[in-house]
């Protein structure tokens, strides 16, 4: 039987007046719906009008208007004179953020046309963007002419991620001569912006300080960046101009350098690697501080490539390393001066003297002179001039290490300086508790033979020596410095007798104008003596080398010291070449670079000729290398990873601690120049001895 629910409910009876209720309330209900929805919406809209229209007024701006930092021009740095040693110059450049690039092989590819880009420049810029973070800029190029400039820069909007910049670049105008002591710029890594959250770090075209005096003072040299206001399309295509604020430039820095001398020191080491520095004995200014073979900060601060990398790492003359800070070396026969002084200060009567035959046993050794055949009777005075070795191994027995350490730490060697630098290797001024400290075993009477003569454990830097002949020179306690000053300070005295003084200073000149070892020394410039004193320095035993000639890393290092005029000292100056087997490569350079000081043209003379015999300038050398190098290699070269590159740095630096070359055994001392049969220098008919001989 079939039910019919619905017959049981009641069923409501239906009105028109009840469908017309019904619909009223619906409509009461949506209405009101829609009109909260209608006052949310009023409500928000009033909010973002009233209270947020700075910032959508900001945000709609901003699609229209393109707000830029314009990098500051760096600070110049110039020598005492006010001559620019790092300036900037104007410059069109061409970047790359590599995050906002859209297709990179073919933006690349396409700036290589416009741009003219050769392979190996082509291959620099992809080792570049390979070590670049995605929001760091990569430059392309630098220094272009306009034509090239305006052709990348009218097609910036097919070139997602290309910006090209109008703007200052740092220019160095000597170029390798400043490159350890300036430094150099480059783009701002990683580390940097995590140091120092600044987005002037990150801005195209803008550089920090790398190295030496740029990385120094790089917060005084930063400057402030402009900024500027571009109207521009949707696609990014600029309008007009609509503001700039210009961008202020960084402080100026004045050092003590004289730009001339630094050039001409630089140029005059010439093809041998070594070190010159050269200080005012009045105040302690450093004159010049010049490292040779060195790199192009020019160079550098356009990124370098891994051609020029592989260049300078091959180059067993070490141009990545300051030798005049972090170069250590035995001073040889340069601190009999010094080792002098401290016997008058002990009581020591300078004319006492001893007999030279040639050598002197200590122990069961004989220890050599350099003059086999002997000096005979010997006092301080021909000690000094004649660099007797007898003489000073004789004494220094008496007297003792500890009065000679004393004052080679009193006279500046083993000190670091407090100058603005990156870094120094202080050396080492060996004694007995020193080598206690340092080896565990006790001095033995060979040590005080070998450091009296400046060998075995001793090792100085060349600002080291150029400040013990300033101090001999003047008796004062002279510091280097490099800030320029218009009142200097005057040095505080060490206290040593004038007498002393004196007998020393006549003894130096005696060794470059009386019957001495450095004849060619003497200046060319009437009433100016020069008085110095001739030092030569083993690197291996006699067994493996003699020192004069062979394998270039087997040659003995020269050293000069020197100061003038000897009766009133002006101006001092030390003199290293590496492996130039012997003095004699390194005094003619003293002797040049002095007489630049009371003589330009003469000085610039004798160095022009030299230069045509060794193929230019250091500049016009570094260019033709890199041709070699770009010949033999092209695109070839292996890529540095940039763990290698810092290895290498630090491996260039790192000199402190390296092992010396002659240090635990006794060894018998390199032998001094032999000196000529008559008192007076043999010039050549150009008026120019040769650099590389050895005094006969």
């Amino acid at each position: 039987m079939k039910i019919n629910f619905r017959r049981l409910i009641p069923q409501a009876h239906t009105t028109s007046g009840t469908l017309r209720n019904s619909f009223d309330r619906r409509s009461l209900v949506v209405g009101s719906v829609q009109g909260g929805i209608g006052v949310l919406l009023a409500a928000r809209m009033g909010y973002l009008a009233v209270f947020e229209n700075e910032k959508y007024k900001l945000k709609a701006e901003s699609n229209r208007v393109n707000l830029s930092l314009i990098p500051p021009r760096r600070g110049w740095i110039l020598d005492r004179h006010g001559t620019p040693l790092a300036s900037n110059r104007a410059d069109f450049r061409v970047d790359i953020i590599p995050e906002r690039m859209v297709q990179g092989d073919n933006t690349i590819a396409r700036l290589g046309q416009l741009l003219s880009l050769s392979p190996i420049d082509m291959q620099d810029l992809h080792d570049k963007l390979d070590k670049a973070h995605g929001f760091a800029p990569v430059e392309v190029a630098s220094g272009l002419d306009w034509e090239r400039f305006a052709a990348v820069s009218v097609r910036l909007p097919d070139l997602p991620g290309v910006v090209t910049q109008r703007g200052f670049s740092r220019h160095y105008p000597t170029g390798p001569a400043v490159g350890h002591l300036l430094g150099y710029v480059g783009t701002a890594s990683a580390e940097d912006y995590e140091k120092d959250r600044d987005p002037l770090l990150i801005t195209p075209g803008y550089k920090v300080g790398k190295d030496g005096l740029e990385k120094v003072f790089e917060k005084q040299l930063r400057g402030k960046p402009g900024a500027r206001r571009v109207e521009v399309t949707a696609s990014g295509r600029i309008v007009r101009d609509l503001d700039t604020r210009e961008d202020v430039q960084g402080k100026t820095i004045k050092l003590t350098i004289d730009a001339g001398l630094q050039d001409y020191a630089a140029r005059r080491i010439g093809p041998e690697s070594g070190a010159v520095v050269v200080m005012d004995c009045h105040n302690g200014d450093i004159l010049a501080m010049a490292s040779m073979p060195s790199f192009d900060p020019n160079s550098f601060s356009d990124g370098i490539g891994r051609l020029e990398w592989k260049m300078l790492s091959d180059d067993d003359h070490v141009p990545l390393r300051n030798k005049v800070l972090r170069g250590l070396y035995p001073p040889g026969s340069t601190v009999k001066p010094m080792v002098a002084l401290s016997f008058l200060e002990a009581g020591l009567d300078p004319e006492e003297s001893t007999i030279c035959n040639g050598g002197l046993r200590v122990g069961n050794r004989v220890f050599h002179c350099w003059n086999r055949r002997g000096h005979g009777r010997v006092n301080m005075a021909k000690g000094i001039y004649q660099s007797c070795d007898v003489y000073f191994y004789y004494f220094a027995q008496k007297m003792g290490m500890d009065i000679i350490a004393a004052m080679a730490r009193r006279l500046g060697l083993g000190q670091e300086f407090d100058l603005p630098v990156v870094g120094q290797s202080y050396g080492t001024v060996p004694d007995p508790a020193w080598k206690l400290k340092k080896y565990g075993r006790e001095w033995q009477t060979f040590d005080t033979v070998n450091a009296t003569i400046g060998q075995g454990y001793f090792l100085v830097n060349p600002l080291q020596q150029a400040v013990m002949a300033s101090r001999i020179a003047s008796g004062r306690q002279l510091m280097p410095r490099l800030l320029y000053s218009d009142k200097p300070s005057m040095a505080p005295s060490l206290g040593f007798p004038q007498e002393h003084l004196d007998y020393v200073h006549k003894a130096m000149s005696d060794v470059v104008n009386g019957p001495g070892t450095a004849h060619r020394a003497a200046l060319p410039i009437p009433d100016v003596l020069l008085a110095g004193k001739t030092g030569t320095a083993q690197v291996v035993g006699l067994n493996v080398s003699s020192g004069k000639g062979g394998l270039w890393k087997y040659r003995d290092h020269g050293h000069f010291i020197c100061f003038a005029p000897f009766d009133k000292p002006r101006y001092a100056c030390a003199v290293l070449i590496e492996h130039g087997g012997g003095s004699g490569a390194a005094y003619p350079i003293a002797r040049d670079v002095m007489t630049y000081l009371w003589d330009k043209q003469k000085a610039m003379d004798t160095l022009l000729e030299f230069e045509k015999q060794w193929g230019g300038t250091a500049q016009q050398r570094l260019d033709a290398r890199y041709r070699t190098y770009s010949a033999q290699y092209g695109v070839n070269a292996p890529a540095v990873s940039p763990e290698e590159e810092k290895a290498k740095v630090r491996q260039a630096e790192d000199t402190q601690d390296e092992p010396q070359p002659i240090v635990s055994d006794a060894q018998s001392p390199a032998p001094e120049p032999v000196a000529p049969a008559t008192p007076a220098p043999t010039p050549s008919p150009d008026g120019a001895d040769n650099a590389g001989g050895t005094a006969q």
